[in-house]
């Protein structure tokens, strides 16, 4: 699930043309992750040109909610991956981009087996890291139900976990769910370690370094 605020003008023109799309039409956009610079300023990336990952993923809206004029509120979820080829400028106030389909869930017909062992040990992994974050704000929690596909469970884990964006970004690259899985092993290893060796939360540099202007 991917909820977000939409109060910038491009964003907005972007929600305002997916809007418009005929009934039954898919309304999605691309969502790629910014490797190094700000989305700041007055173009589609700002004053400056930042360095984006290649591999980003679509989001589906399944919700929109429009605040007065100038703001919506938009529930998106995440679907196919792709791989940018080429950036497309001018067209129009967000920035768009000719892109390759990445493949999805077909691909893990030969791993079946390997992806369910992984699953069980990721899954385990993951309860423990939700307790242990939980303990260490405090806060007393019911454990979810954790989905059975091992798919399902590969995107959940990126999604839930305090990663970085450096390996949210690798996960998200693997095309195999257990090749994802056996990564997501030894990132909820390392952060269960850090939680246990420091009694804090580890937080990214990067967004210690965000301008609070910024949204």
């Amino acid at each position: 699930m991917l909820p977000l605020h939409v109060f910038e003008e491009r964003y907005r023109l972007l929600v305002e043309d997916l809007l418009a799309l005929p009934d039954g039409a898919s309304r999605r956009f691309g969502v790629v992750a910014i490797r190094q610079g700000w989305e700041v300023g007055s173009g589609a990336f700002g004053n400056s040109e930042p360095a984006l990952y290649d591999v980003g993923c679509t989001a589906t809206v399944r919700a929109v909610s429009r605040r007065g004029n100038d703001r919506f509120d938009v529930v998106a979820v995440g679907t196919d991956r792709f791989r940018v080829l080429q950036m497309q400028r001018g067209l129009a106030a967000y920035l768009q981009a000719d892109v390759d389909w990445l493949p999805g869930p077909d691909t893990d017909a030969d791993t079946v087996p390997e992806a369910a062992a992984f699953a069980a040990v990721v899954g385990q992994l993951f309860l423990r890291y939700i307790s242990q974050v939980a303990s260490l704000h405090g806060t007393k929690i019911e454990l979810p139900e954790l989905p059975e596909n091992p798919r399902e469970l590969s995107y959940l884990v990126a999604a839930g976990a305090l990663l970085t964006a450096e390996d949210r970004q690798a996960l998200l690259v693997e095309d195999l769910t257990s090749a994802r899985l056996a990564a997501q092993s030894g990132l909820l290893r390392r952060e269960l370690t850090v939680l246990a060796s420091l009694r804090a939360v580890p937080v990214p540099l990067v967004q210690l370094a965000v301008p609070s202007s910024m949204n």
